[in-house]
């Protein structure tokens, strides 16, 4: 029963110390704010249920990453399946924005029109993970690394341009 405690305050501990992870996430791959709770509700189901098998080869933070978006890319997947039209009618909820400031509120609009992977990797970059991380996380080279970040920037940078034109 001690053991089980321990267990649970560590995992809760490392949750809490990461949650900016779990946000980012949600915000990037989730539509409504309905969504957004079922959806983060569902990562830390499958962060608990997978935190056993997490033997310390990687940070906790790129495990939480890997678990997370693979989460949502499923979370995703089945909902498109559930419902056909959901990923043409996605609409951003300017809820979500309220506290950022303007260009935070652009950087964000334009991600979101990334494809999942693009969104992986940019979100990863943004909190700061070396190439060498990103490419564990995600199953590629650093080298591929590089060359996305550089194409994914290139396309944020347009559509920034494109948004501060309206």
């Amino acid at each position: 029963m001690k053991e089980r405690k321990r267990y649970e305050k560590e995992f809760i501990e490392r949750m809490m110390r990461h949650q900016g992870i779990l946000n980012k996430v949600c915000f990037v791959y989730s539509g409504s704010g309905v969504e957004t709770d079922d959806l983060k509700q569902e990562i830390i189901l499958q962060l608990w249920r997978s935190y056993p098998d997490f033997q310390g080869k990687s940070a906790f933070s790129t495990w939480m990453y890997r678990v997370a978006l693979n989460t949502a890319l499923t979370y995703r997947k089945k909902r498109k399946l559930n419902d056909f039209h959901w990923e043409s009618e996605q609409v951003i909820d300017p809820r979500k924005f309220m506290d950022y400031s303007e260009d935070v509120q652009t950087l964000y609009r334009a991600i979101a029109q990334l494809n999942k992977v693009e969104k992986a990797i940019i979100l990863l970059w943004l909190d700061e993970k070396p190439y060498q991380e990103i490419g564990e996380t995600m199953g590629l080279s650093e080298k591929n690394v590089s060359v996305k970040l550089v194409r994914i920037k290139a396309k944020l940078a347009n559509w920034i341009k494109e948004y501060q034109k309206i």
